[in-house]
């Protein structure tokens, strides 16, 4: 394993800040990606610095809000200024929302769309310039098995999100390979402990939308699908299990990574449903002449 720049979004806490400690710890340079690192995020910074101190590693906050093409600019470029590259970016940056998908205001879908989908673009094209350049890299991608597995109702806008970003994620494989970088996606599964996702999610604006169906005939259906998730969900399942394997992806030697990789103890299907969508993909791609593109090329 050689030591490599790493910057994850998303990193003040779940997934995020779970991944960017053990990367650390696993000896590469990690940046924590964070919006307002000076206000209301102040602590998750200081938290990171005594983490560093504590373990003897190399782990770091840089200012980034994933929402703001001027601040993932500026945030990239200052990494950059500082390390000279950056050999693997970890789009992890997410938000969840909880309630029917009616009682939501089309611009609350725009806004979660704008986090968990839109934010990847804007850092793409902030950073792979720069991987470009270099010819080689890797992009990871926080993905969600809800995008293919089984979808309890009332994450309508969560779900939607993150299908559309997965698509981007595949879409992005293909054309990155030439350039010698590589895509590992990875995909976790409803883990109810362990992260904010579910405890910060958002709610529909529209409160007289969502008491119809509270006081109707869906009367009892959050709390069932939220136990109902919960009780699938084994007694071990550690969340930080994701940030584990996500260090074991970033370990694996060039072109040897899994295109995707689940941790999902629930089991709600995701998996088999991948694969088999992967495969098709990678069929057509044999079919078509292009089967050079599922493999990412070493650039010299």
């Amino acid at each position: 394993m050689s030591k490599q720049v790493i910057v994850i979004t998303g990193a003040s806490s779940g997934f995020g800040a779970l991944t960017a400690r053990a990367l650390a710890k696993a000896g590469h340079t990690v940046y924590a990606g964070i919006r307002e690192t000076q206000g209301r995020n102040a602590a998750q910074v200081a938290a990171a610095e005594a983490f560093a101190k504590e373990n003897g590693v190399d782990l770091r906050s840089v200012e980034l809000d994933v929402a703001s093409d001027a601040s993932v600019e500026a945030g990239i470029a200052a990494v950059i200024a500082e390390q000279g590259h950056i050999d693997t970016i970890i789009h992890n940056a997410g938000h969840m929302s909880f309630g029917p998908a009616e009682a939501f205001t089309p611009k609350q879908f725009a806004e979660l769309y704008d986090i968990n989908v839109l934010s990847t673009q804007r850092v793409n094209r902030a950073m792979l310039p720069h991987m470009r350049k270099e010819g080689k890299g890797l992009v990871v991608w926080v993905s969600s098995s809800s995008t293919r597995g089984g979808t309890p109702p009332y994450l309508s806008p969560y779900f939607a999100a993150k299908a559309a970003m997965d698509s981007l994620a595949v879409s992005y494989a293909s054309e990155l390979t030439r350039w010698g970088i590589e895509t590992a996606i990875i995909v976790p599964g409803a883990f109810t402990k362990g992260t904010n996702h579910f405890a910060h999610s958002g709610s529909p604006a529209d409160k007289a939308r969502a008491a119809e169906y509270d006081n109707g005939p869906y009367a009892g259906v959050p709390d069932q699908a939220l136990k109902g998730l919960a009780s699938l969900e084994p007694a071990d399942a550690d969340a930080a299990s994701v940030a584990t394997a996500i260090v074991d992806v970033v370990d694996m030697p060039f072109g040897t990574r899994p295109f995707r990789t689940h941790i999902d103890p629930s089991e709600d299907g995701a998996e088999i449903v991948n694969g088999v969508a992967d495969r098709v993909r990678a069929e057509l791609f044999r079919r078509i002449g292009l089967e050079d593109l599922l493999k990412p090329h070493i650039r010299g």
